[in-house]
């Protein structure tokens, strides 16, 4: 059977493999298999003699327990950024005030912001009024108004 033939080689070409594929699917997800690959390479030049299917057990083991290390890690030791709305486009418009050019009906309107036309909710109001944008939903903003 070509599993009970495995050598450390194999599993630092595996990691290899899985580190490259991090590079196309990044989230330190590959990242931590890979090193996990690694490992069990490492044992097996220590300790040539293990089975396969303790190979995969030690795989297997190290990678999860690794990854949901890594993933705690993240959530206690956030990434700082001088820019926390970049990928979340309608949080860039809170606190920004608008003059609408539809008016809103029934709690609901449209509202051109930049190049784009937007859902808003809020008090009903007629065209032209400035409203400002106090937080998002989705893809709708939650308006106030702030003169008639």
């Amino acid at each position: 059977m070509i599993l009970e033939q495995l050598d450390f080689w194999h599993w630092w070409i595996i990691g290899i493999i899985l580190i490259i594929l991090e590079l196309f699917a990044p989230g330190a997800f590959f990242l931590w298999m890979g090193i996990a690959a690694g490992l069990v390479g490492l044992i097996l030049v220590i300790a040539p003699e293990m089975t396969w299917q303790y190979q995969f057990i030690v795989f297997a083991v190290v990678s999860v327990v690794s990854i949901v290390v890594w993933r705690n890690y993240l959530n206690k030791h956030p990434t700082e950024t001088d820019r926390p709305t970049l990928n979340m486009r309608g949080e860039q418009y809170v606190g920004r005030t608008f003059t609408l050019t539809e008016p809103v009906v029934n709690g609901v309107g449209k509202i051109k912001v930049d190049d784009t036309m937007w859902k808003i909710e809020g008090a009903d109001c007629k065209s032209g009024t400035k409203v400002k944008i106090t937080k998002t939903d989705g893809a709708v903003f939650k308006v106030e108004v702030v003169s008639e």
